[in-house]
């Protein structure tokens, strides 16, 4: 049984606004699931109905085999936490952590033992005595998180918590995170429009778009096996080049060709497009890492532009007229210098109508 089961859940706004469409989902005990999507898709929606915050239209909510959907948001078991800190300036640090489990009637040595547990924990202890004012913004996270964990509740849900950070805080903060969930084995749900946050921090990401789930999965079966178009454009930085070209057969060989190159398929693809895409034309995806520079190349490009990274650099170019661009270690590479491009085994294909994968 899941931890966690998220049943054809729905919602509709007024008479036909579907903001989510037969959301299924299991959450296993202690997972850290991240919802990524851009903004309007549903992720935020989802966590709200999963919190009590928005009614059900459709569906079922069951926490621990049970269906909680009926409950109020205080009788659910569960800690949310906010993009706007949502602490109380009036109030000290100690206080805004300690307030949930006042209303509990907790004896106040236990408050006092579990308040100063927490605050160590979310790296706040030194600031028990000061008011939110007196923090940075980071640090006003970290008192919303402690004062979410000090209840220990059955699910911990965080609709975008970090968005309101500069970048180096977010970084930080992240970890921050990270640790906290190892340490307390919480069962979390994140929500984020921001890929990097999601691939550092998911142990299964839930990719969304328009209501629906594109993909559930592994943070690398999502970057590396995308099922989807919209997957493979919205994860990576930058993200899978799309090239259309058109298969054919030669003498039981098969390749794809575009008009500024052929490549020949050797791997795993190469049944399936002998089976349905003779004569026809797919989408050739590529990660920007996945293409080889000056070995047995393919095609002669020009570097349009360099963009260094330190550690790398984003070469711009045109293929066929269209610009893609691709990542190398080669720090020497200069603007309109010439190459040959060619392309790695980590390759994939796109039914050019569904934008799904070619398997």
């Amino acid at each position: 049984m899941a931890y966690l089961e998220l049943a054809a859940l729905k919602k509709v706004y007024g008479k036909d606004i579907e903001a989510v469409k037969s959301f299924n989902l299991k959450v296993d005990k202690e997972e850290f699931i991240v919802f990524l999507g851009p903004s309007g898709c549903g992720k935020s929606t989802i966590m709200r109905m999963i919190a009590g915050l928005e009614s059900v239209t459709e569906g079922n909510i069951l926490l621990e085999g049970e269906s909680i959907i009926d409950y109020q948001p205080k009788d659910r078991g569960i800690s949310m936490i906010f993009q706007s800190y949502a602490v109380w300036p009036h109030m000290t640090v100690y206080d805004n952590v300690a307030y949930a489990l006042k209303l509990r009637k907790i004896s106040k040595e236990q408050i006092d033992k579990t308040v100063k547990e927490v605050a160590k924990i979310s790296d706040i202890y030194q600031y028990l005595n000061r008011y939110p004012n007196n923090l940075s913004g980071g640090q006003r996270q970290r008192v919303a998180v402690a004062r979410a964990i000090a209840i220990k509740p059955k699910l911990f849900l965080m609709d975008e918590p970090l968005s309101n950070l500069d970048a180096k805080l977010r970084v930080s903060m992240r970890t921050d995170l990270k640790r906290i969930h190892q340490e307390l084995k919480t069962t979390s749900i994140f929500v984020t429009h921001d890929q990097s946050e999601a691939l550092s921090l998911a142990d299964r990401i839930v990719v969304m778009n328009h209501g629906y789930i594109e993909q559930i999965g592994t943070p690398n079966e999502i970057y590396h096996d995308s099922e989807s178009m919209f997957v493979a454009k919205f994860i990576g930085s930058p993200p899978s080049n799309f090239l259309t070209v058109k298969v054919k057969e030669r003498e039981d060989k098969i390749f794809v060709i575009h008009s500024d190159f052929e490549l020949e398929v050797k791997n795993k693809y190469k049944k399936a497009l002998k089976n349905k895409y003779i004569n026809k034309e797919i989408i050739l995806a590529v990660r920007p890492e996945n293409f080889t520079i000056n070995k047995k190349g393919i095609l002669k490009v020009k570097c349009n532009i360099i963009e260094p990274q330190g550690s790398h650099v984003v070469i711009n170019i045109f293929v066929g007229g269209e610009e893609i661009k691709v990542v190398s270690n080669i720090l020497t590479l200069k603007t309109n210098e010439e190459i040959d491009l060619g392309f790695s085994e980590k390759i994939a294909f796109f039914d050019i109508e569904t934008e799904k994968r070619i398997r």
